[in-house]
């Protein structure tokens, strides 16, 4: 139609292997050996580490990252954006290893419409370990489901919610569960179609023989502090009045979050992740 306006999308995504902020044993503020973040033009971009080491407190073998944003390439899709952080051989205070950790997230946003299909296909923990043994993970790279049906939002899905509800009830129902804890997941979400932020996790479970105790995808460690595995946050702004859909999309996500006290103290974040990206008008 004459004066019609062409859609065209915003890319926006970001990556980084490692941050945070250690005081013991050391007093040192970890910038990101490895952070790239995408131009609202699209592209790619990547950034390589190797043989990174902070004291004897936190080492990895390598690390990248990387973000992409580029046109589909299947008929009648969008626009599709990457991000990508990978660690190899993370080793903090002898305490936690892994071998490799994954963090991907994926969104391919639509023709027509708003809202995004998001996968996290790839994401992964190989041989987390803490203090030697084993971490057993139930990890559901599925938890935000199928992309809602009428460009309706993530938040209001039921499904969803009831998903995110059960991790809270699972970690609530627990005994002598530490006050940080629970405070960090003491609200359950309401199943609205307005709903803001939801923080939940890609973790249902952590299990094994390591000393501490689990709370969902949260460890209790002793004499080193809490660990929360692949904690993930979804929000969703800027609703459109006659349809209800939101326009801006976001979507966060840690693969592991150390909040350290005792061997070590401060925090450290480990394979982060976000994207968002929108369409015009």
């Amino acid at each position: 139609m004459p004066g019609e306006q062409k859609r065209y999308h915003i890319y926006d995504a970001e990556a980084e292997a490692l941050s945070g902020s250690l005081r013991l044993p050391l007093i040192q503020e970890v910038k990101p050996p490895t952070f790239v973040k995408l131009n609202e033009r699209g592209g790619y971009l990547s950034q390589h580490a190797e043989n990174y080491r902070l004291g004897g407190a936190v080492s990895f073998r390598s690390a990248y990252t990387q973000v992409a944003g580029n046109p589909d390439t299947k008929a009648d899709h969008g626009w599709n954006t990457l991000c990508t952080s990978v660690i190899e051989g993370l080793n903090v205070l002898d305490i936690v290893t892994a071998d490799r950790i994954v963090c991907q997230i994926s969104t391919d946003h639509p023709l027509v419409g708003y809202v995004p299909t998001v996968t996290f296909l790839g994401t992964r923990f190989d041989n987390l370990r803490i203090a030697g043994h084993t971490v057993k993970l139930d990890l559901d790279l599925n938890i935000l489901g199928d992309k809602p049906k009428g460009d309706a939002s993530y938040t209001s899905n039921r499904d969803f919610i009831k998903r995110v509800a059960a991790q809270r009830d699972h970690i609530q129902s627990q005994k002598n569960v530490p006050t940080d804890i629970s405070k960090r997941y003491n609200r359950l979400p309401a199943i609205t179609a307005k709903q803001g932020k939801i923080e939940c996790s890609l973790v249902n479970q952590s299990e094994g023989g390591f000393p501490g105790r689990c709370f969902g995808n949260a460890i209790d460690v002793p004499n080193f502090g809490k660990i929360y595995l692949a904690p993930l946050t979804l929000e969703q702004s800027d609703f459109d009045t006659s349809t209800g859909a939101p326009r801006k999309t976001i979507i966060s996500l840690n693969m592991i979050e150390m909040v350290m006290g005792c061997v070590g103290g401060g925090t450290l974040l480990g394979g982060g992740g976000k994207t968002n990206g929108g369409t015009q008008p």
